[in-house]
């Protein structure tokens, strides 16, 4: 009975080693992501110390391997993923793009609440812009993409996004969960599975264990 147990539980860790896991990377410092705007499509380049984040990237995943890499269209996200050792094998999947802010691009949370109190991303959208279904359609694809992908997958993308993602990827509403999933440029997150497919969790999230601040590792 003993051997019986024993065996029973190996089996179900080495099923669990299997199990894939979607890796996800907030890209690199922008000027608007210093400043606090809202960065949607403007395509704004990386900054010096985003550039050095991303290639901090290629060091944090190092050894590991991916069937697929998709990235964002967004040239901070392109950028991310090249410098991060990725180009080569990369595809672009436009669903990746971060939230269309709409009227409230380039514009900072406290300017856009001076003229409406009550605003919240996750719930009201943006005039002008996408809608948290809206978002949320686009996360679910990429969920159902990489869900059929037989091994680990590696993403690019940006931070609201990102999040929307995730809480999808759990089956929960972004509008309720969404905005209190903290995410700092160029982190690392991963979802995957607990003891088998049907079981999707958050397994690490906002690492920034790699990333330099002021000359020091954060």
């Amino acid at each position: 009975m003993l051997q019986q147990l024993e065996s029973t539980v190996a089996e179900a860790t080495e099923a669990s080693k299997e199990l894939p896991i979607i890796y996800l990377a907030r890209h690199g410092e922008t000027a608007w992501t210093v400043t606090g705007q809202h960065t949607g499509r403007t395509d704004l380049p990386l900054t010096e110390a985003g550039e050095r984040n991303a290639r901090r990237l290629d060091e944090r995943l190092r050894g590991l391997t991916f069937v697929k890499v998709f990235t964002s269209p967004l040239q901070r996200a392109v950028r991310t993923c090249e410098l991060a050792g990725f180009g080569a094998v990369a595809e672009v999947d436009a669903d990746l793009v971060e939230w269309d802010y709409g009227e409230y691009e380039g514009l900072t949370t406290a300017e856009i609440r001076a003229k409406r109190p009550d605003w919240r991303l996750f719930l009201d959208g943006c005039p002008r812009g996408e809608s948290p279904t809206k978002v949320a359609a686009r996360a679910d694809r990429v969920v159902s993409r990489v869900r059929a992908v037989q091994g680990n997958v590696l993403l690019f993308s940006s931070g609201h996004f990102i999040r929307v993602l995730a809480a999808r990827w759990i089956g929960i509403q972004p509008a309720v969960s969404a905005r209190s999933f903290m995410l700092s440029t160029a982190s690392l997150s991963a979802l995957g599975y607990e003891h088998d497919l049907s079981r999707p969790v958050i397994r690490l999230w906002n690492d920034t264990h790699h990333v330099i601040s002021n000359g020091r590792r954060v």
